[in-house]
């Protein structure tokens, strides 16, 4: 069971803005990248963000070029899973493979500040601010399993193989 603040954000945000342009020559120094994750959409992010919280956005999440330092800055800044209507399809696998879980579903009804609780195995997002409850497509087993290992490395060198 994961518990934790939503931070909210909306439709397009991009790998751009996730991972500023400007701070590219920072991937070598990922700490410090981290430092900056989001800053063009929420200046005050990073500094808001505690070990366990929630993106909540809308539609099309993770857009743009394949940055794969993406989803892992946004993981070492904090966030524990990102909600969002739709995910770009290559930040979604990006993600999972690095344990960091992207749940597709109405992010509508969450407000920023709002305290959620997400059950990973049984597809359920417990608002726990305003009472309501949402599901997200169950998630197949070998991905629930990568994610508990913290990603498809850790898993591979722990397990040895990856069998479906």
């Amino acid at each position: 069971m994961l518990r934790g603040r939503a931070f909210k954000f909306g439709d397009g945000i991009s790998t751009d803005h996730i991972i500023p342009g400007r701070y590219t020559h920072l991937r070598s120094n990922l700490t410090e990248l981290a430092r900056h994750v989001l800053e063009d959409v929420d200046p005050a992010f990073v500094s808001r963000v505690r070990e366990g919280d929630f993106i909540v956005a809308g539609s099309n999440f993770g857009l743009g070029s394949s940055r794969e330092h993406a989803p892992l800055v946004i993981k070492m800044a904090g966030v524990r899973a990102i909600l969002a209507k739709s995910a770009a399809r290559i930040f979604f696998r990006n993600a999972i493979n690095l344990g960091l879980p992207v749940l597709i579903c109405d992010t509508d009804v969450i407000n920023d500040g709002d305290e959620l609780e997400i059950d990973l195995s049984a597809g359920v997002v417990k608002d726990l601010t305003s009472g309501q409850k949402l599901t997200f497509g169950k998630m197949p087993q070998v991905m629930l399993r990568i994610l508990d290992e913290g990603g498809l490395i850790p898993y591979i060198k722990k397990h040895g193989d990856f069998k479906l």
